[in-house]
């Protein structure tokens, strides 16, 4: 029995060595030169592979697909992932956030391990080559690839074939949108739309949030501590909120707290939406204005520009202050109660009209993409189409940053390489 895995990330090579192991013959095509590409640069090279938490716990950091997740998660968790890695030889460690890292701090390290239990196993690999369509047959599936329609358009087979001319299981491991240059174009989203599959539209996750009223003069200012919230305009309702730390880029903010946001609002409508800046969370109003009230009396001779340093970092205090549109040549204790709120207003609030999402180029993860209610959530094969299945970014689950994206693709690839192979004897 022959199972085809269509992409050499992460998903496509756990798939590709859980079937392997359990006696399927697996052939792996992978547009890219090697196998994972894409592991190579997360979590900043060193590759945050998984969060170490319980299965329950863990579900709730996923954003998207959480239930249909489930049962995968469950039978195959970050425990069990760290095991799997610890006994190829890759000893990990876990940081701050339960983020689980390898502890030489090398992405490669884990692409290479994977990858080595695949070809040990007897996994083939087949690289710079790219599946433009996958036909169902009485027998199976027959593979049409670029190559071939560069030569007339031929189906492949064992005559003018690099591959076998027909798979009992096709498994789509192709990934998302996100970071492109890496190999994640969509491919997936084609192949499995060509069988009836529906696809939610691809979206960045993961990413910058980009502002119409952008502050180029604060590129580069980081601050902790803050609580970022997404807002409703019109009616000032606060939808999303999360608290951490933050950086404000030359068209809008990202960092951690800002990453977690996008990953809520990736499906949704940027319009009417503004982000706000509590500088000062862990003072009310009340509190803040007591501060400020000090603050006045013991600079009361001072400009207004010079006095602010112990509430906000020096770079911020320009902007601050001509957002609020008080003279900054002004003496603190000339600053009438008016102007005293519009101060407290800001420091409680800094807002900014939200333009829209970065886009896939800076993507961690793509949020969208085929409809988990078109497949069986234990075993990830397609209530479409028998033998054809789907593992990791390609499906519609994403979640928040810090080891989760990682951790659905591999419980996906493991249920959807097991499925097949026992599907296959």
């Amino acid at each position: 029995m022959e199972v085809l895995i269509i992409g050499g990330g992460a998903a496509g090579l756990m798939a590709g060595a859980r079937a392997a192991e359990l006696g399927a013959s697996v052939t792996v095509i992978e547009r890219n030169e090697k196998t994972g590409k894409k592991l190579y640069i997360t979590g900043k090279g060193r590759c945050n592979l998984t969060c170490n938490l319980e299965s329950r716990e863990f579900l709730l950091g996923v954003v998207r697909g959480g239930k249909f997740l489930t049962s995968a998660v469950t039978k195959f968790p970050p425990q069990k992932l760290i095991e799997f890695f610890e006994n190829l030889g890759v000893p990990l460690k876990t940081e701050r956030g339960n983020r689980v890292f390898p502890v030489s701090e090398k992405a490669s390290d884990i692409s290479r391990a994977l990858t080595n239990r695949a070809q040990s196993l007897g996994v083939k690999f087949i690289f710079n080559e790219r599946v433009v369509s996958v036909i169902k047959t009485e027998n199976g599936f027959n593979v049409v690839t670029e190559t071939e329609i560069n030569r007339e358009t031929k189906v492949l087979s064992r005559e003018n074939a690099r591959l076998n001319y027909r798979f009992d299981k096709v498994i789509v491991a192709t990934g998302g949108k996100s970071y492109p240059k890496t190999g994640s174009t969509g491919d997936g989203y084609a192949l499995l739309n060509s069988f009836g599959h529906t696809i939610i539209e691809p979206r960045p996750s993961l990413v910058s949030i980009l502002f119409k009223n952008a502050a180029p003069e604060l590129t580069g200012l980081s601050l902790v501590n803050v609580e970022c919230s997404v807002v409703e305009k019109n009616s000032g309702k606060k939808l999303f909120s999360e608290f951490g730390e933050m950086l404000f880029t030359l068209s809008g903010v990202s960092g951690p707290a800002i990453l977690r946001l996008s990953a809520l609002l990736a499906d949704k409508s940027m319009d009417n939406l503004e982000l706000r800046i509590d500088l000062k969370p862990a003072l009310s109003l009340e509190q803040l204005d007591r501060r400020i009230l000090r603050d006045i009396d013991e600079f009361k001779n001072r400009q207004l520009k010079n006095s602010l340093f112990e509430l906000l970092p020096k770079s911020l205090i320009p902007y601050v202050i001509e957002r609020s549109a008080i003279d900054p040549e002004k003496r603190m204790n000339s600053l009438t109660r008016g102007e005293r709120q519009t101060l407290l207003s800001l420091l409680k609030g800094l807002s900014f009209e939200i333009a829209s999402l970065g886009g896939f180029d800076e993507a961690v993860v793509t949020a969208g993409g085929a409809d988990t209610a078109e497949f069986n959530p234990k075993t990830m094969e397609s209530k479409l189409v028998s033998g054809l299945y789907a593992a990791g970014e390609v499906l519609n689950i994403d979640g928040f940053t810090g080891g989760y994206n990682l951790q659905i693709a591999f419980s996906t690839a493991y249920a959807a390489g097991e499925a097949a192979a026992i599907a296959s004897e």
